[in-house]
């Protein structure tokens, strides 16, 4: 795998990712190797350790999550841990405990919980 600073996560990488449109509800578990962008809503469970997630600015997330590179632009409720970085953008909101190698929280954010700052992957 490619390590986390080194990643592409252009627009066109994300084209290339799995997708869960805006007008799909999921509630259960998702398991996989996959880089996936979420737009619409997951409620239960995201285990993706060896992929990156991006949560586009009106996707609603009620799970705790884990995967390598977290980008959240819309709503993350649930404890977070990734390998490598998670960045809160300014339309963000993360309410739950984060546990990442870099965060990145952007003026306008908001975030609720606590920290903990994982060695480098």
């Amino acid at each position: 795998m490619t390590p986390s600073e080194n990643k592409d996560h252009s627009p066109e990488a994300w084209n290339r990712a799995a997708r869960l449109g805006p007008a799909l509800e999921l509630e259960g578990e998702i398991r996989g190797k996959e880089d996936l962008v979420i737009q619409g809503s997951i409620r239960g469970g995201i285990r993706l350790p060896e992929s990156d997630i991006l949560v586009a600015e009106h996707a609603r997330i009620e799970a705790d999550v884990e995967a390598r590179d977290l980008i959240v632009k819309g709503e993350v409720i649930g404890n977070v841990t990734a390998s490598g970085r998670v960045v809160i953008e300014p339309t963000g909101r993360l309410t739950g405990d984060l546990a990442a190698s870099t965060i990145s929280v952007a003026e306008g954010a908001q975030f609720k919980g606590t920290v903990k700052i994982l060695g480098k992957p």
